[in-house]
């Protein structure tokens, strides 16, 4: 059995979790290997016993994932329920492992050990701007979390350098966002009025906009479309002109007491 490997945060101490990459699971060819979509065109059966690996990587009973369609939806589960219709999740209940999957999107997890809750939100760009941070962090204070206490980490997804936007996606931020402009710079193609654009940047500030501490929000600072070993990335597949590709998963479980 080939080794997974996946990237962890300080922030989180106390939770098992892992940002995973695309390494070491059972898929082949351009889901090569740790494919956990089931929404591509990948054998079902290889991704589901991906997704077993990562339950059993975490020491979780149970993983669960949401129907994700860049929405602000969450949902609190104290159960597994596979595709409920949702870009965030929210558990208090230890041996349950909750993720989000990407491929350029990025990846939230948080985190309030103290109350016992843990998040995972997928957001994209959309996601962002319609304020799934906000969601996730609402979810969890509803159910007991404090703001002051949690933590949240932005995993793997495109990196400002790979992230070339036209100039439709800025003028909504014009109009919404005036105060985030200075995460756009200039395009290095030299088509007008086009920018690069910081989404890991966006994301942070959104999760210290839902009331987080500077000092508790981080990102990993990894690029999904750069790095080809170890991330899927959608805007590299569609570069390349490939017919379809993988996601990763970040994931975040409450450990069972003994």
């Amino acid at each position: 059995m080939s080794q997974l490997k996946y990237h962890q945060a300080d922030l989180l101490a106390g939770t098992r979790h892992g940002f995973f990459t695309r390494l070491g699971g059972v898929s082949n060819g351009l889901y090569d290997s740790l494919n956990l979509g089931l929404g591509s065109q990948d054998e079902p059966a290889h991704v589901l016993e991906n997704r077993d690996r990562v339950r059993l990587a975490l020491g979780a009973t149970d993983l669960a994932t949401g129907f994700q369609s860049h929405s602000i939806v969450t949902e609190f589960m104290d159960a597994p329920h596979e595709g409920l219709p949702a870009d965030g999740l929210v558990t208090a209940t230890p041996g349950l492992a909750i993720g989000a999957l990407a491929a350029d999107c990025a990846p939230i997890l948080l985190a309030d050990v103290e109350a016992g809750l843990i998040g995972a939100a997928h957001s994209g760009w959309r996601g962002a701007f319609e304020g799934i941070a906000q969601s996730v962090v609402e979810t969890m204070c509803q159910h007991g979390a404090r703001r002051e206490h949690i933590t949240a980490v932005v995993g793997p997804c495109i990196s400002q350098a790979a992230y070339e936007v036209g100039p439709e996606f800025i003028a909504r931020f014009e109009d919404q966002f005036a105060n985030d402009l200075d995460l756009f710079i200039a395009s290095p193609t030299g088509k007008s009025g086009h920018h690069m654009f910081d989404l890991p940047g966006f994301v942070t500030r959104q999760l210290v906009g839902a009331g987080l501490r500077d000092a508790h929000v981080a990102k990993l600072g990894l690029c999904t479309y750069d790095d080809t070993n170890e991330f899927f990335s959608y805007r590299r597949t569609t570069h390349r002109g490939e017919p379809d590709y993988g996601r990763q998963i970040s994931a975040i479980c409450l450990p069972e007491t003994v």
